[in-house]
């Protein structure tokens, strides 16, 4: 990654001899704003300064303390960019404010942020996540298997499948119903996900000769976590939800790609079929919206419901 290698390939540390101290190189506390713009992974934070150097030695201190506002690579309104996680980086920040590690209970991402911590260069933080995942898997302890067939050895014992003790739930009976049943081997739990979108296109006086239509803005998922992050992966966007553990439903979550042909693949090479689908729509005379007042503008909610035995 070119932020990453220009940041650490700074000469001495960014061009400010050893005897110097943290901002007295050209690069100074004066040379970036007080508060902050930052676009991670299209994520966006805004925080103070001092929170972001306030490890040295860090990647951030180096880029916010000893390289100039010029030479940190911008997103298209201005704001520093870096292409990491922009998730997990609130628990980075969270860190840099007060250098105390709080996770959310049941938390599954505990290697991939320690990957992130070490990344930034943040030891301590990294030492602290090693240590945590250490005592979740008892040492040599051998990962155990969630319900959806995934595996992790970050999670308490509460938490583990098969291997270790039956899941409950707060009532105390077991989390899986008769319906999530494992396909087999394989390792799959069946269930269903549902794909949502709003769309919406003009018609004129010439009907479909003058029809306009626009793209898909959002397309959003409903269904249990685990299901959704093991269909969608690294393209399910989680912001509105964030933390939802595995055995929970949202409603909250859409992709970060806007082409509902690619959510379809996704869901058919994850052994899901389409069991339903249903649509509304409601009309508008375009003069109410501020176009031609001949034309109608439709606006229309579809949801596609898919299964997997």
């Amino acid at each position: 990654m070119a932020l990453a290698d220009s940041a650490r390939g700074l000469p001495n540390g960014g061009g400010v001899s050893p005897a110097a101290g943290p901002g007295s190189g050209a690069a100074g506390s004066s040379a970036f704003p007080e508060i902050v713009e930052l676009n991670v992974g299209g994520q966006v934070y805004v925080t103070r300064r001092g929170t972001v150097v306030s490890v040295r030695d860090s990647l951030l201190w180096r880029m916010f303390s000893q390289q100039q506002p010029g030479e940190l690579p911008r997103d298209s309104k201005g704001r520093f960019f870096l292409d990491r996680d922009g998730f997990l980086f609130r628990y980075i920040l969270d860190y840099l404010r007060d250098l105390q590690l709080v996770l959310p209970e049941h938390f599954p991402e505990r290697s991939r942020l320690q990957r992130e911590a070490e990344y930034f260069q943040l030891p301590e933080l990294a030492r602290r996540l090693a240590q945590g995942r250490g005592a979740a898997g008892g040492g040599t302890r051998p990962a155990a298997l969630y319900r959806d067939g995934s595996l992790c050895a970050d999670e308490p014992p509460a938490l583990l499948g098969y291997l270790e003790a039956e899941p409950r739930s707060p009532s105390g009976g077991p989390l899986l119903t008769p319906s999530q049943s494992l396909d087999g081997g394989a390792g799959r739990r069946s269930g269903y996900i549902t794909i949502g979108y709003r769309g919406s296109y003009t018609i004129g006086r010439e009907a479909q000769a003058d029809a306009k239509f626009r793209r898909v803005a959002r397309i959003t998922v409903c269904g249990k976590t685990a299901l959704a992050k093991e269909v969608f992966g690294e393209t399910l966007n989680e912001s509105r939800d964030p933390d939802r553990p595995p055995e929970r439903y949202t409603a909250r979550y859409y992709l970060k790609f806007n082409f509902l042909e690619q959510a379809f693949d996704r869901l058919s090479e994850a052994g899901f079929r389409m069991a339903a689908c249903s649509s509304t729509g409601t009309c508008a005379f375009a003069p109410e919206q501020g176009g031609p007042a001949d034309d109608k503008i439709w606006t229309s909610y579809t949801e596609y419901v898919f299964c997997r035995d």
